[in-house]
């Protein structure tokens, strides 16, 4: 199976989280400064430019940071990044820059990714809770570089539909640091199984046939391994058993259709895979806590 096929698996769950990304800062300082922009329960990033600076975070020791690093944070943990390694002041956190720089200058280019759908958060709670990536150092991100300076530039030219470009083009840089996650091989991330030589062509077969009458067995035989040798690897890889996470990826379409289609009820139970109205029903309830028909109620009242 080809390693574009192993990612369609990726490319649903991506499409399914409904992202925005945003750049909303590109600030200069100089002398004493820090920056903190957790706490609005957002995937933050930083990009340092040009120059340098320091990571802080409770609980660890303070990180160095150089110019070409990317720093991003899956589920907003508590951070600031200052112009040294001490502890910054909390007077300066977030002091605007002087219009006259001088001395030693560093860069930032700040920016968040949302997820509207809470397809997202069994992703974001496998990663860790800081990501840094030295763009210089890696050939496989190359392309993270790439589209940073497409951004920079649209950011700089300010052009008619800037902000739609910079929108597109930073969520393309969040698939490609997924991507440097999957080559990290960290077996506690659902990454890892994705990219896995069995599970991933496993999970890219739940997804494509939601509907499919799968079994363990089935979905064994479909990546030619024995029916035992096949849950215990998924379970070590994703961290549910198949049928569950089967399970749920069919809650997450049900909701998905229940939010934004037309569909009849049992039209939506027999794209997910059930045979009856009552048995989706069930499910769904079982699994969300939520009766499908107060899921549309409230989707229809909030639109």
């Amino acid at each position: 199976m080809s390693e574009s096929t192993q990612q369609d698996a990726l490319s649903d769950i991506l499409r399914r989280m409904r992202l925005r990304a945003e750049i909303y800062a590109q600030p200069d300082y100089c002398g004493t400064w820090a920056v903190d922009t957790s706490g609005h329960r957002k995937v933050v990033f930083h990009l340092v430019s040009r120059g340098t600076g320091w990571l802080h975070m409770a609980g660890s020791e303070p990180r160095p940071l150089v110019s070409g690093e990317l720093v991003l944070f899956p589920r907003d943990a508590r951070h600031a990044i200052a112009s040294s390694a001490q502890a910054p002041d909390p007077s300066v956190l977030n002091r605007p820059a002087p219009d006259e720089l001088q001395g030693r200058v560093t860069s930032l280019l700040c920016g968040f990714f949302e997820f509207q759908s809470k397809a997202a958060w069994p992703l974001l709670d496998s990663l860790p809770d800081v990501i840094v990536l030295d763009l210089k150092e890696s050939s496989q991100l190359l392309g993270v570089q790439s589209l940073l300076q497409l951004i920079v530039s649209e950011l700089g030219e300010g052009k008619p539909g800037a902000d739609a470009v910079i929108n597109e083009l930073a969520y393309v840089m969040f698939i490609h640091v997924l991507r440097s996650q999957m080559d990290e091989n960290n077996t506690d991330c659902i990454l890892a199984a994705l990219a896995d030589p069995k599970i991933g062509p496993a999970l890219n077969l739940v997804h494509a046939n939601l509907a499919t009458d799968w079994t363990l067995e089935s979905l064994a035989n479909a990546v030619a391994m024995s029916r035992t040798a096949f849950a215990k690897r998924f379970r070590e890889k994703v961290g549910m058993t198949p049928i569950r996470y089967l399970t749920e990826w069919r809650m997450h379409e049900a909701r998905e259709l229940l939010e934004n289609s037309d569909l009849v009820m049992v039209e939506i139970a027999e794209r997910c895979g059930y045979q009856s109205e009552a048995a989706f029903r069930k499910a769904f309830k079982s699994v969300t806590g939520e009766a499908p028909g107060a899921v549309r109620r409230a989707a229809r009242k909030a639109a």
